[in-house]
């Protein structure tokens, strides 16, 4: 009998979410799943791999549900899509392991809570991957600010995408202040929004990932 478990994906950018990352991240976590777990859902969170669990909106409805469910089995594409920094992939695991969850990386195929358990060695070799994903990150970092100020030099700015906070989206930000302010949910939200011909800026459609996204950064209750 199969294993239920739950897949876990994380994008760094909104943008990401139109991409493959999360099509190739889930293929990789079903493929691995085939023959030992059934895989009955998968969270999929657009955040930064530094952020920690109480900034992962899916992540945390991810544990709310194997607290109410008692599946036990997360599947990840690898290490660095459950956090790049080493600090946060070490919390992310100790908050996992103390529900009694078992992680495991689809790209290694190794149980990385057992690992981490049993084998001094192996928590070593687990231990570099987060260092080395946290300083190819932080040179990622340092590339984009110099290839920025370049940028600033050469033209006076470097303007990314809009966000949410600026003019062009205030009545979009107005219905979701007025209707958070009344308890309505995400879901419903987004379905409003959608229904009403409001378009969010970098996609076709709402959705409640999108809706708590924009309640996240702008500090919305």
């Amino acid at each position: 009998m199969k294993l239920q478990a739950f897949g876990y994906v994380r994008v760094s950018s909104r943008g990401q979410l139109d991409k493959d990352g999360p099509v190739r991240q889930a293929e990789n976590i079903r493929n691995f799943a085939k023959g030992k777990f059934t895989i009955e859902q998968i969270y999929t969170d657009d955040v930064t791999g530094i952020s920690d669990e109480s900034y992962r909106p899916e992540f945390q409805d991810m544990m709310a549900e194997i607290l109410r469910n008692g599946v036990k089995t997360v599947i990840v594409e690898g290490m660095d899509r459950l956090a790049r920094s080493y600090a946060i992939q070490e919390t992310l695991l100790i908050y996992l392991v103390s529900k009694g969850v078992t992680l495991f990386s689809a790209r290694t195929g190794e149980n990385i809570t057992e690992a981490i358990a049993g084998d001094p060695m192996k928590k070593a070799l687990i231990q570099m991957q987060g260092i080395f994903s946290e300083l190819e990150r932080a040179m990622l970092v340092s590339r984009m600010k110099t290839a920025r100020d370049r940028i600033r030099k050469k033209t006076g700015k470097c303007e990314g995408r809009h966000g949410y906070s600026e003019p062009t989206s205030a009545d979009i930000v107005k219905h979701i202040r007025e209707f958070s302010k009344i308890r309505r949910t995400s879901i419903w939200i987004a379905e409003w929004l959608n229904n009403n011909n409001f378009k969010p800026l970098h996609s076709d459609r709402f959705t409640s990932q999108i809706i708590r996204n924009v309640k996240h950064r702008l500090k919305i209750a």
